[in-house]
């Protein structure tokens, strides 16, 4: 007991230092300080009766799934969000803001069926062939893949389209049909994204079995689902940091992963990670596939493509507290949430309780991996008056997570004519960019003086009637 004391009292003390108040004196949102919580009331002491400690236990027989798999408490019911869009497919969206840590449950991980369907592929007949530009064309078993060297990284996906305008448009109708329970604003919003262990084989070791052919500098990867999704990358890019992933979070791919082998493209948009996959093509040239010309591209002036997109900016996002979460009242709160980039590892992140005015260096969990969330958190004394919070990061590189309008004043300066700075905020409002790709502005969230939370940007260029500011 003493032991268990010590620790608690220490990590209140360190979340006390961060939000700068005296240790013993601790304002909870129920006005107990720590000072109160004595031994005698945990003990029965001094005529106090003892805590009871079998609260809120009801045994029950364990399942057969409980044994041989395990489950969760029924207590626990977050699960992904559902939405149907039409015939192209469907989205389960992660629950950002029930996650701790940087592993995303694999049952919560984000997931695209691009067709409605989800294949049921046998592994002892799935095969991956390499051909194309190659000395020895090869059909290689899962078995045989799995035989050779492996390695084990914890990486992040995100889906080209997270965070952007067009799916808080979703949301508002969402609301405008009666759906108010259905979604979480952060899940809706920012939910297409996770981050996992994957285990597989590094390609560059495959390509180098194969032998890549003088003159080929791009390969194109295709799934065996049946919208055949294919996706070209740069052979610099393939020879890096890639893999063919079959594990996820110590154990095989989960069938919406692309269960049996999937492309695990780190730092890179999550349309390149090509699952259930068959086939890789070494090439000379980008193929232009159906889904680099009907979208994930942003045309320049000039009629070009401006990107194929193989690391992204750096970006974070407060989970705790988040618009489905309400303070019970003013007192100590740890803020928490997530940072992320395509380029490396996360420096830095901080904290603003004031509407951008004032910012904190948060603590940053350890250890800070490569192209994986990063965790941060900041202790915060909330004193019941509405404000703004929100996070901003910056990568190894020196990169710093950008604000709405600086990534408006950027893509506006991209574009003939050029935006003028009195029409960016509806340009960007109404901009294909801004619905449906990179999107890794600064995202800030409102606290009401009751506890509830709001956004705090999306309002600002398309008014919510629903949930006003």
């Amino acid at each position: 007991m003493n032991s268990k004391m010590s620790d608690r009292r220490g990590f209140l003390k360190g979340s006390a230092a961060l939000a700068g108040l005296a240790v013993g004196s601790i304002p909870f949102a129920n006005g107990k300080a720590l000072a109160s919580v004595t031994p005698a009331l945990i003990n029965g002491g001094n005529g106090a009766a003892p805590l009871p400690t079998n609260l809120g236990v009801t045994p029950d027989e364990p399942t057969i799934q409980d044994l041989l798999y395990g489950g969760r408490s029924k207590y626990e019911t977050s699960v992904r969000s559902h939405s149907v869009n039409g015939p192209t497919g469907t989205r389960n969206l992660t629950p950002l803001q029930d996650t701790i840590g940087v592993i995303t449950p694999s049952s919560f991980h984000f997931l695209v069926l691009r067709d409605q369907h989800l294949p049921n592929i046998n592994p002892r007949e799935h095969t991956l062939m390499i051909y194309g530009m190659v000395d020895r064309p090869t059909v290689f078993t899962m078995e045989e893949i799995k035989r050779l060297p492996s390695v084990s990284r914890v990486h992040w996906l995100e889906c080209t389209g997270n965070s952007g305008m067009m799916h808080y448009r979703a949301y508002l109708q969402n609301l405008k049909a009666g759906r108010k329970d259905d979604m979480t604003l952060i899940q809706a919003m920012h939910g297409r994204t996770s981050c996992s262990e994957w285990t597989g084989v590094p390609l560059s070791l495959l390509l180098k079995e194969v032998g890549v052919q003088k003159g080929a500098s791009w390969l194109v990867s295709e799934g065996n689902d049946l919208s055949r999704h294919a996706k070209s990358m740069p052979l610099a890019k393939a020879m890096d940091d890639v893999f063919v992933a079959y594990g996820q979070n110590g154990e095989a791919l989960r069938r919406e992963q692309g269960y049996p082998l999937r492309m695990l493209v780190p730092g890179s948009q999550g349309v390149n990670n090509v699952k259930y996959l068959k086939s890789i093509k070494l090439v000379d040239k980008p193929y232009y596939i159906q889904s680099e010309i009907s979208g994930y591209t942003n045309p320049k002036p000039n009629g070009q493509a401006s990107w194929y997109e193989t690391q992204q900016g750096p970006k974070s996002l407060i989970t705790f507290p988040s618009d489905p979460h309400k303070l019970p009242g003013p007192g100590l709160y740890e803020i928490s949430g997530i940072a992320w980039c395509g380029r490396g590892k996360i420096a830095r992140v901080e904290v603003s309780t004031d509407n951008g005015r004032t910012w904190k260096d948060a603590n940053l969990q350890q250890p800070v991996m490569t192209k994986a969330w990063t965790r941060f958190r900041l202790g915060w004394n909330w004193d019941g008056t509405e404000t703004v919070i929100m996070s901003r990061c910056t990568d190894e590189s020196g990169a710093v997570q950008p604000t709405m309008m600086e990534l408006a004043r950027f893509w506006g300066d991209q574009v003939e004519p050029h935006i003028p700075a009195s029409e960016i905020e509806h340009w960007w409002a109404n901009s294909s960019i801004a619905q449906e790709f990179l999107n890794p502005q600064i995202l800030p969230w409102r606290v009401k003086p009751d506890g509830s939370i709001h956004d705090a940007l999306y309002n600002t260029l398309l008014p919510n009637p629903y949930f006003p500011v």
